[in-house]
């Protein structure tokens, strides 16, 4: 499998980015092969492909792919090969309401698992919630975890939430008075102004709110000598660099926050900022880390891939682990009903040194750290 940080994807991604701000691509669709593998258990992976998303749902796939395929090899679950099925979605939520629909009268599909991008989850959790109750949603890339009301999908990441906390109690502790966000889009502006403000106002830190515009590179710009030097960024890498590109025109230091949607390796592959350092949540251990899950996580990637080791790959392969755990723990015969009850008597778990501390049956743990782009480019952690 050709590598996703090869030179000819960085070309790829700046075209994607491009046309990503220029104009909403068509809605697509796979449907589940159905009979394809017959009988074989099946867990079924929704990852969406569409711009502004691209970067994070690859690499996740890729962390999901090695995991399964070294689980295959060595065994299954209870001696039984898993079938991993991914289906490809630009977000939409009709597409992902028609495919989820056809699961109904598949036995053999057990749970969805590791759902990526953060609105391709938010749409699964709600269809599924109200359609599709019987199955099991594990492990997905949902950021917004204090609208999930739904008894069946289940979190092991720290909340955007988290991280916003996480990233402003770092900088209050270091004295800084004043904070900008930046916002990518209007959605994000509504879901999460009022959340940070009171975290700031908490924290006792002054904040001042951006709003979205639709020349975010013109937003970045016209930041002026007063304007803070330290901005969260709440939003993904397309709009990320369309900012620090701004930010380069007026020619002042400053240290964008970014949570973990954002990809710090396609920021740094596509030349960074020369004004800008970008310092981002990650959810999952730095990938040079010496816990049990990482260690095994980049030697398996090594052996079947050509990939650098990355945090979303890395986020991905602890889904599979995680859903493989889960499996393994089901009472009695696979099915998705035995799943899903699994999960719903689920309790904290240690995963190889990750630990998912479940504070009620629809949260997740609060792990979070943080990695940076220094100004210029260079990845540090």
């Amino acid at each position: 499998m050709p590598s996703l940080h090869h030179p000819r994807r960085r070309a790829l991604l700046g075209a994607t980015f491009g046309l990503a701000a220029a104009s909403a691509i068509p809605a697509w669709a796979q449907a589940p092969t159905g009979s394809a593998n017959g009988r074989k258990p099946t867990v079924v992976q929704i990852v969406d492909m569409s711009p502004s998303q691209i970067d994070v749902s690859k690499d996740f796939l890729v962390g999901s792919r090695a995991a399964w395929k070294d689980i295959n090899a060595k065994g299954g679950v209870r001696g039984k090969a898993i079938h991993h099925e991914v289906l490809e979605f630009d977000d939409s939520a009709a597409g992902v309401r028609a495919t989820l629909g056809t699961l109904k009268n598949l036995p053999q599909y057990l749970a969805l698992f590791g759902t990526a991008g953060d609105r391709a989850a938010s749409h699964v959790r709600d269809i599924l919630r109200r359609e599709v109750p019987d199955m099991a949603h594990v492990a997905p890339w949902l950021q917004n975890l204090d609208v999930n009301n739904a008894d069946n999908t289940f979190p092991i990441f720290a909340s955007r939430q988290d991280q916003i906390v996480h990233a402003i109690k770092n900088l209050s502790t270091m004295g800084i008075p004043e904070l900008g966000a930046v916002y990518g889009t209007a959605a994000e502006y509504a879901a999460y102004r009022d959340g940070m403000e009171q975290t700031a106002a908490r924290l006792k830190i002054r904040l001042k709110s951006y709003s979205p515009t639709t020349d975010l590179q013109q937003l970045g710009s016209a930041l002026s000598a007063d304007s803070p030097r330290v901005l969260i960024f709440i939003g993904g890498t397309p709009e990320l660099l369309q900012f620090s590109q701004g930010i380069d025109k007026q020619a002042a230091q400053r240290y964008i926050i970014a949570m973990s949607d954002v990809n710090l390796q396609t920021l740094s592959q596509m030349g960074g900022s020369r004004y800008a350092s970008v310092i981002a949540t990650q959810v999952v251990p730095m990938v040079n880390s010496n816990l049990p899950i990482v260690k095994t996580y980049r030697e398996t990637l090594g052996r079947l891939f050509d990939e650098p080791p990355t945090a979303h790959s890395l986020a991905g392969f602890v889904a599979a682990r995680y859903t493989f755990e889960m499996l393994q723990s089901v009472d009695g015969p696979l099915t998705r009903q035995s799943v899903l009850q699994a999960l719903q008597k689920r309790s904290s778990m240690d995963l190889g040194g990750f630990h998912i501390a479940l504070e009620a049956k629809a949260r997740s743990g609060t792990f979070v750290t943080q990695s940076m782009i220094a100004a210029g480019g260079r990845l540090v952690g």
